[in-house]
């Protein structure tokens, strides 16, 4: 692989600022940022790239090449939480088992802003309709990852699910439902609509994400030393998986004949894991679960490991299979 790439994609100034906050946490720096900010600039982030991709869904129109791609976004988000479960199983009771499968059955926003940022540096056109596949990966995974559970674990008879709260976190809970009304904002207004927001959606953008990312480095290093708990086996699978899932969904996208700059965005789809939906998914419905293994996991290991090595290297992927 192409050393060049690597440090391309870490010499990106929202990286170094993700790595800015880790180390501030390693040398005890008193840096933090106050609780309600991260929470808005993540909200900022959910509309700004659903808006965005809504727009650019209304450019492209519904054609065959758009249906085959959400197509392979929901046969992945769902096929992910299936396989991964039964490895976790090697080692994991049923609950947590499923709390990580779904974790990892899902997606990270942040992950893939990073990974358009690292597209735009290159000058790598991409389709702003891999929103709309971003937001279909967002929920199945909570579904399929409840549904493993009620089919593997004995649970307590007393206790019963509530599938009206589960469907409701699942397609109603804050993150998806303003990503999935914004892409359909965009998709309504268009052109005309980005003409209008275009100063608060594109230029304030990347500011936004430095400062987010940021936020993340903090929040991931405090995580570090939950690692502990998890062992050498879920550390290995925090960074083996997404390679795999990566590699299948290169292998679906060269299948379908998407262009490099699509194949790469669905990639990183199919490799990152959920950090903020899932887990908030799986406190309410799996308590059995232990939160510090599928948060620490995807945030601490598969979130760094994406961001720093695992970008360029499902775009030195492309390179081959696409050459």
């Amino acid at each position: 692989m192409d050393v060049s790439l690597i440090l391309s994609n870490i010499l990106n100034p929202p990286v170094l600022f993700f790595f800015l906050g880790m180390t501030a946490i390693f040398v005890k720096s008193d840096l933090e940022i106050p609780p309600p900010i991260p929470k808005l600039f993540s909200l900022y982030l959910l509309f700004a790239i659903g808006f965005k991709g809504g727009v650019e869904l209304a450019k492209s129109g519904v054609n065959l090449e758009v249906g085959l791609t959400m197509l392979a976004a929901i046969v992945m988000a769902c096929a992910v939480p299936v396989y991964t479960f039964f490895i976790l199983r090697l080692k994991l009771d049923p609950y947590n088992a499923a709390a990580i499968a779904a974790t990892y059955g899902s997606i990270s926003a942040v992950t893939f802003i990073t990974a358009s940022s690292f597209l735009q540096q290159l000058g790598i056109d991409f389709d702003g309709y891999m929103v709309a596949a971003l937001a279909l990966m967002e929920s199945p995974a909570i579904i399929v990852g409840l549904i493993l559970v009620n089919l593997t674990a004995q649970r307590d008879g007393d206790r019963e699910f509530a599938w009206s709260e589960v469907l409701q976190e699942a397609f109603l809970n804050g993150s998806v439902f303003l990503l999935v009304g914004s892409l359909l904002i965009g998709f309504l207004t268009g052109e005309h609509g980005w003409q209008i927001l275009s100063p608060f959606t594109q230029d304030m953008f990347y500011g936004v994400l430095t400062f987010f990312l940021l936020d993340m480095g903090l929040v991931a290093a405090k995580r570090i030393k939950d690692l502990e708990k998890t062992g050498a086996f879920l550390i290995s699978f925090a960074i083996l998986i997404p390679i795999m899932n990566a590699a299948i969904g290169l292998l679906i996208a060269r299948l379908i004949n998407m262009p490099p700059g699509d194949a790469l965005l669905f990639s990183v789809l199919c490799a990152s894991a959920s950090y903020i939906a899932v887990p908030a998914a799986m406190r309410l419905t799996v308590p059995e679960a232990n939160p510090s293994l599928y948060i620490s996991t995807a945030l601490a290991v598969t979130f760094p490991f994406n961001i720093i090595v695992g970008i360029p290297l499902y775009l030195y992927g492309i390179n081959l299979l696409w050459s």
